[in-house]
């Protein structure tokens, strides 16, 4: 039995239903990564706001994980949280907001996400002058990053390292930066920044709208990144909630056997989603794993499992026993 409290905790505690789901869950992860294998994150909701940063951080700097796919809003609500993490408030008693209650929210620019409210112009504000500033550079230059690169060229060059109001060691984004993680952001339109860029474009302050890489090209390059990593091990697929995260990714592989013709390309390797959705009509979220059998994704012998609980309790408990902790 492993002698680390959380882990040993969770092996003597975790039996059955749900929390059977985790320690196998976990076990499977420790080992796939044991034998060799890659894990690929897909991180969706608002785990980033959730502060998943303190200890999905430490599993990128473990290299517990090798790449992930994240919404625009995950992205950026790290480094929210990095700046302006102090003049973040909690509102415990969230489900008894009236509407009057959430305008009087809205009239402090306080931006509500269940019992956390984002502070507009110590988070938002502060991301998007530096942003802007390596947007303006690179439109100027002729030069095209993509969302997650222009994250790391600020955070590089240290433009907002006076407003960090936590240890950089607890933000995911800084430890994928210092890895230079492969990061893909579908739908990155849909996000705060994504609407703050394309204001900007409006507004002329950058000339082309392709200074930003888009999701096709973020497709082409994962498709590179799949081809060159399953040639040299296996990859698992961690998947937290649903969407957009989850389905851009998970879909490469159908993509480079069914649409590019290619022969002999490996399914991943393991699957796991912890999910909060009704297995129900037609919603990729609530979706069985034996379903993605059927699109070509994974395979029959392919280990997989369904945890159906809360994202943010479940997901640091099992990074916590892939740790080691």
């Amino acid at each position: 039995m492993n002698r680390a409290p959380i882990s040993s905790f969770i092996e003597h505690h975790f039996r059955h239903f749900n929390a059977a789901a985790l320690i196998d869950a976990a076990r499977a992860y420790r080992g796939h990564l044991e034998a060799g294998g890659k894990m690929f994150l897909a991180l969706a909701g608002a785990m980033s706001t959730a502060e998943l940063g303190l200890s999905l951080a430490e599993m990128i700097r473990q290299d517990k994980v090798h790449a992930i796919s994240c919404t625009g809003a995950n992205l950026e609500e790290d480094l929210f949280n990095l700046v302006a993490h102090d003049f973040y408030e909690r509102v415990p008693n969230w489900r008894d907001l009236t509407p009057e209650d959430e305008r009087a929210l809205l009239e402090r620019h306080m931006n509500r996400v269940t019992d956390t409210c984002i502070p507009e112009m110590e988070a938002m504000r502060r991301l998007e002058g530096a942003l802007l500033d390596e947007w303006t550079r690179a439109d100027q230059a002729g030069e095209r990053y993509f969302p997650h690169q222009f994250m790391y060229r600020i955070l590089r060059s240290g433009a907002l390292e006076e407003f960090y109001q936590i240890d950089p060691k607890d933000s995911w984004v800084y430890a994928a930066m210092e890895k230079d993680l492969p990061i893909f952001v579908p739908g990155w339109e849909d996000s705060t920044m994504g609407n703050v860029y394309a204001a900007h474009c409006i507004a002329g302050d950058v000339k082309q709208v392709h200074t930003v890489r888009t999701g096709i090209e973020y497709m082409i390059e994962l498709a590179e990144w799949y081809t060159l990593t399953s040639a040299e091990a296996p990859i698992g697929f961690f998947q937290i909630g649903g969407g957009i995260a989850g389905d851009f990714p998970i879909c490469v592989v159908p993509m480079l056997h069914q649409d590019l013709r290619r022969e002999n390309v490996p399914v991943w390797a393991y699957f796991c989603q912890i999910s909060d959705s009704t297995t129900s009509y037609g919603s990729y979220s609530g979706a069985v794993p034996n379903e993605k059998i059927t699109w070509g994704k994974l395979a029959v012998e392919t280990p997989k499992f369904v945890i159906e609980s809360d994202a943010t309790i479940v997901a640091p408990l099992i990074f916590a026993y892939v740790l080691g902790w």
